[in-house]
């Protein structure tokens, strides 16, 4: 299995979200599948691209540097979040020190790739999303800023309802720095991104490359929903599976279909070819995510290791792909407390073992990287 080793840095405290001046898609391009294109090879025409797309309406500069309070809403769910340029520049030498928790290992290659891109792009062509919980005093001047009238209000192409509003008043800027400058955030999405942003500040010190596209979202006010990823496994048997999945030390149970999908919870895991099905319930889960224990306990015990394994976002996606020749793995949703306790203790997460949704739609935030 090509599995993920790498920890990249920790961002030093204290957390910084610099304004930027950003690049919009119009309403019409955002989650436009077409507006790919503005993103596409040949990366290093993508500023000039861009700046033919701002010609002709199909996107728009802000006038000056600003933060932006974000909102959007999918799926009944509405999330909202400061969007800034985070300060890479320094980094932690102890736990106390990390501003940015990473709870995922990375590929090298794979960030190497996305900072050359981005690079040839100059821009940072979609923010990372960061997740803490802020103060009451904090979200109550994100409330005072939401109150007034947003600077753009839209429907875009996926169904998504966007609000933003730029905060310009210097005061203003100041007081959520300061409110957000002892946080600790747990990077919910963008881990290779994060760590090519670290790569092109150790490339370019000193320059805007210093900092990378954020969106700092507070758990405790619109929280994205924390969901599973699970596995298929091919060329991996249902029995041989099971096997292991007893010698790790779980009770499985033969069970339907209906009694074991009824049994996915914070306890328990399901394993199916889509034929025959069970339920698994491993001990220690109170203290151990489920998909920790699944590649920490179960995966070695294999006779042989799949050549891959396949994820997915949905228990409806992972049986459309499971197979004799491809069991699944359906796992229980992890807890946003449990994961926070446990890579503040210096643990980390095996790749795609969470899902925070909804994630905003491409387009409607960039940041060019020479442009102020």
């Amino acid at each position: 299995m090509d599995l993920a080793t790498v920890v990249p840095p920790y961002v030093a405290k204290p957390l910084e979200l610099l304004p930027f001046r950003a690049v919009m898609l119009s309403p019409t391009r955002v989650g436009d599948p077409a507006s790919a294109r503005a993103l596409a090879r040949p990366y290093r025409d993508v500023a000039e691209r861009l700046t033919q797309w701002i010609d002709r309406g199909d996107a728009r500069a802000d006038g000056g540097p600003a933060l932006y309070l974000h909102e959007y809403t999918a799926g009944g769910l509405t999330v909202r979040g400061l969007v800034g340029a985070l300060r890479m520049s320094e980094r932690a030498d102890t736990l106390a020190e990390r501003a940015v928790w990473p709870h995922e290992a990375i590929h090298p290659e794979q960030a190497g790739e996305l900072a050359e891109r981005m690079l040839q792009m100059d821009l940072n062509p979609a923010p990372i999303l960061l997740v803490h919980r802020g103060s009451q005093e904090l979200r109550d001047l994100v409330d005072e800023v939401a109150r007034a009238e947003p600077d753009w209000r839209y429907l875009d192409r996926t169904g998504q309802r966007q609000r933003l509003w730029a905060v310009r008043d210097e005061q203003a800027i100041a007081r959520i720095g300061h409110l957000i400058s002892g946080s600790s955030c747990l990077l919910a999405d963008g881990h290779h991104r994060y760590a090519a942003y670290l790569r092109l500040q150790e490339e370019h010190p000193g320059t805007p490359w210093d900092a990378g596209l954020a969106m700092l979202v507070d758990q405790a006010d619109t929280p994205l929903f924390l969901g599973a990823i699970h596995r298929t496994l091919p060329t991996v048997g249902l029995d041989v599976l099971v096997e292991a999945t007893r010698a790790a030390g779980a009770e499985v149970t033969s069970r339907s279909r209906q009694e074991a999908l009824g049994a996915l919870d914070s306890t328990h895991l399901v394993l199916t070819d889509g034929e025959t099905w069970y339920a698994v319930a491993p001990h220690g889960l109170d203290r151990e995510a489920a998909v920790s224990w699944l590649h920490d306990h179960v995966l070695p015990r294999l006779p042989e290791p799949p050549p891959r394994l396949e994820h997915h976002h949905t228990v409806e996606e992972a049986l459309t792909a499971t197979s004799p020749a491809a069991p699944a793995v359906l796992l229980p949703s992890p807890d946003f407390a449990q994961v926070k306790a446990l890579v503040e203790s210096g643990g980390l997460l095996p790749e795609k073992a969470t899902s925070f949704q909804p994630k905003p739609s491409l387009g409607v935030i960039m940041r060019p990287v020479n442009d102020g």
